[in-house]
């Protein structure tokens, strides 16, 4: 049976970054792909917003990790040329009784450590934007766009640069934890053309809405470290024309559905 050091599954803009670090840190690593291609399922049905870190509870790894991650990917993505454009978002309030959400919002976002974000008079917002109407509204000046095609295909760059091996068309079927708590790895059962079994030291489950389905397949995981998958319906609406707005624009956050375990 081929050994390797690491096995990341799934291509997505996270497996991709995990997978490019692990193998710059000299680990053997293999990323496994089901599709033919990277990037095509959740990687590639996104808004490209670079989020600043607003909404988090402070103190949790969101908060940290996407205020962090701001600084970071503009940092990356300059010296590594892909394409970013920091527009800047205003969170409106379409009502006074919003006035005291938006306060809220700013208490929240300063104690997570949020750069260049204040709250802005209905007139200071006009100016900004000429067709917005509101009552006032938060301005995030480090909120932004990246090209994410383009930043997966310099992530995948370093990979292979790196010595990474991309697998595709080769979805895990199952995996096998060797000794107690994975001290001896993982036996790997890999489907597609080309099926094999290989062992890997780690095993780096990175695959998005499928990441609960691969985990349920990983014999000698306990069920309570697998977490349940939510799915949610979003619409997008396209606008014919000109654009009427140079900033991101978005409205006073809606409480949604809280999902509690049976």
């Amino acid at each position: 049976m081929d050994r390797v050091d690491c096995v990341v599954v799934g291509a997505g803009v996270i497996g991709l970054a995990v997978a490019r670090e692990m193998a710059l840190q000299g680990r053997e690593t293999i990323l496994l792909e089901r599709e033919a291609v990277f990037g095509t399922i959740s990687s590639a049905r996104n808004s490209e917003v670079i989020h600043a870190g607003i909404y988090y509870p402070q103190n949790s790894l969101k908060a940290k990790l996407c205020v962090q991650g701001n600084h970071l990917l503009y940092e990356y993505c300059q010296s590594h040329q892909v394409a970013t454009q920091a527009y800047g978002k205003l969170i409106v309030a379409t009502s006074q009784s919003q006035i005291g959400d938006l306060q809220a919002i700013l208490y929240k976002a300063q104690n997570n450590d949020v750069p260049e974000i204040k709250l802005i008079t209905a007139e200071q917002a006009k100016l900004l934007e000429s067709e917005l109407q509101c009552e006032a509204a938060l301005l995030s000046s480090t909120t932004g766009v990246v090209d994410s095609h383009g930043f997966m295909l310099s992530l995948l760059g370093g990979f292979q640069d790196a010595s990474g091996v991309v697998a595709y068309q080769s979805p895990l079927i199952r995996a096998k934890a060797i000794g107690k708590n994975a001290e001896g790895g993982f036996e790997l059962e890999i489907g597609g053309t080309d099926s094999m079994k290989i062992h890997t030291s780690l095993l780096i489950n990175c695959a998005g809405l499928s990441a609960p389905a691969i985990a349920q397949n990983i014999e000698g995981l306990s069920k309570v470290h697998i977490p349940k998958a939510y799915f949610a319906k979003g619409n997008y609406f396209s606008l014919s024309g000109r654009a009427p707005f140079s900033h991101l624009i978005y409205p006073v956050p809606e409480s949604g559905w809280e999902f509690t375990s049976p």
